[in-house]
């Protein structure tokens, strides 16, 4: 487990709790505060419900803050910064594993697979035996995005630290930049990143990640055990928009859903939001319902293994409920 990451994040959460509570104040239940862990295309479906109003006429506003990373999402919704937490379950694994008595509870599941995208410097006859001997950008040791890129490595014969170097040290908001600047023979990157980068001719998108990983539970929804008790009515709210979000993405082309997330993505091209749409509906990125799965639990887990990552293996029911996320199938 990534020890000296999460202790680090022990300390700033109880810096954080103590200031909190000089002053805290209890939750609006007409105001959530979501932390997001990127703000990425490959949310689209919360962004949609956004824009398409379905928070507001459940009667709630959303104030959105993209934290850059699941260890700053588990911190602020941890320290009380934030009500839900959105990014990789594996961060509520963590917690619960360090001993955190109110540790969060999963409430929902948007995305299906890994969301990001192998980038190369020239376009290649892509075979990932290319990647012996190369070093990649593969961001956050002990994240879904990197955890899943050794996953896949490995699925098709690549030892990582072996036949291969992944570079742990670039932060999430960094690793375009490093790449574009030079440093590392591959990246991977979420969009609209991937398809602005190959844009600028600084790269090529190569390979999907989930494609080639299959279907875990990579992006979910998560919040503290008090909040979900004692804003029950607010959770399912809040479940119902988002459920609503992703029935329309389901249900629309991507130059439809490109067009209403649009606001979200001021810096972003029309035709590049439409053409990664495109991308994640090839894949099949996004679930049909927020109700997260045991199998599927179990195989981030695995995941999780692989990487070296997971000292003990938790039980499904001790992190997910999917009480909500019933409500609103």
């Amino acid at each position: 487990m990534k020890k000296n990451l999460w202790q680090i994040m022990a300390v700033v959460l109880a810096l954080s709790l103590m200031l909190a509570g000089c002053g805290g104040k209890q939750p609006d239940a007409g105001k959530v505060r979501l932390a997001e862990v990127p703000h990425s295309v490959f949310y689209a479906p919360l962004y949609a419900a956004i824009e398409l109003g379905y928070f507001k006429e459940a009667g709630l506003s959303v104030e959105l803050t993209n934290a850059g990373g699941a260890d700053k999402v588990m911190t602020a919704v941890l320290s009380g910064q934030a009500d839900v937490g959105f990014a990789g379950p594996e961060a509520c694994i963590y917690t619960y594993l360090q001993g955190e008595k109110n540790y969060p509870k999963v409430f929902g599941q948007m995305t299906k697979r890994d969301g990001s995208f192998l980038i190369g410097r020239t376009t290649e006859d892509f075979q990932w035996q290319n990647l012996r001997g190369k070093k990649i950008i593969g961001g956050r040791k002990g994240g879904v995005p990197e955890m899943t890129l050794e996953y896949v490595l490995r699925k098709n014969g690549v030892t990582p630290g072996k036949d291969v170097e992944i570079d742990t040290s670039v932060q999430f908001n960094m690793m375009a930049g490093a790449f574009a600047g030079g440093s590392g023979d591959y990246v991977t990157l979420f969009e609209p990143t991937a398809t602005e980068i190959e844009a600028a001719g600084n790269g090529v998108v190569l390979a999907s990640l989930g494609k080639m990983s299959g279907e875990i539970p990579y992006t979910a929804f998560f919040a503290r055990q008090e909040y979900l008790s004692s804003n029950g009515a607010t959770v399912e709210k809040f479940a119902a928009a988002v459920g609503k979000g992703m029935k329309w993405v389901a249900s629309h082309d991507a130059a439809e859903v490109a067009s209403v997330i649009r606001p979200q993505f001021a810096d972003s091209k029309l035709e590049t939001l439409t053409s990664v749409i495109r991308r994640y509906q090839e894949i099949d990125a996004w679930k049909d319902t927020l109700v997260m799965e045991k199998e599927d639990f179990d195989r981030l887990q695995t995941v999780m293994e692989e990487a070296g990552e997971l000292a003990s293996r938790v039980d499904f029911s001790l992190l997910v409920d999917n009480t909500w996320a019933e409500k609103v199938r």
